[in-house]
């Protein structure tokens, strides 16, 4: 991550440890663990996979529904922006479907994890010449979350996506058929 990635990160870490007190004090407050939320999150990947190893800089923004405090749904739409080294550059954006399963471990803070399928566009240009590849495939993830307020939360989470390449597509100078990338995000959601 660059140092903006890093004060930003840093920033949003300070403003949930300052707020929680405030959230402490509000105690078990009369929130109700179901409804529609929005998030957005900034972050940073390490994209594995031979020619496309990289790391940079990601956004994300999703909405989605808490049925109850321990099961949802969530859309969401991620921009990992280029990537790649000098004969191998690559673009990806897509978006994630995901359903989330999370242990609350007190009234305001919890644990979760999530599976679901991401539909990806992936525009390579490598070799001399540029395809695109939309795709579906699995993602997985992790994290935790904080309330701040009663409506307000934070959360820092893990994911994992993959994308596939046709390897026959660059005349086989490609020495891998996709990249696999690791995701670390920060973020803020928002119930209603």
């Amino acid at each position: 991550m660059n140092s903006k990635a890093r004060i930003a990160c840093a920033t949003i870490l300070s403003a949930s440890v300052f707020a929680a007190p405030v959230a402490l004090a509000q105690g078990s407050s009369d929130r109700d663990a179901s409804g529609p939320y929005i998030k957005g999150s900034y972050g940073g990947y390490k994209s594995h996979g031979g020619d496309f190893d990289d790391s940079n800089d990601l956004y994300g923004a999703g909405l989605g529904y808490q049925f109850n405090e321990f099961f949802g749904l969530e859309a969401n739409y991620v921009d990992f922006g280029n990537f790649g080294k000098d004969d191998t550059k690559a673009s990806l954006k897509g978006g994630a479907l995901v359903v989330i399963g999370r242990l609350p471990l007190s009234s305001s803070f919890g644990v979760y994890a999530k599976a679901g399928a991401f539909a990806a566009a992936l525009d390579v240009d490598a070799f001399d010449e540029d395809e695109t590849y939309d795709d579906v495939s699995p993602v997985v993830g992790a994290g935790v979350d904080f309330r701040i307020t009663e409506h307000l939360s934070t959360f820092l989470e893990y994911n994992r996506y993959n994308v596939d390449i046709d390897e026959d597509d660059f005349n086989g100078q490609l020495n891998n058929d996709g990249p696999d990338f690791d995701t670390a995000q920060v973020g803020l959601k928002f119930q209603f």
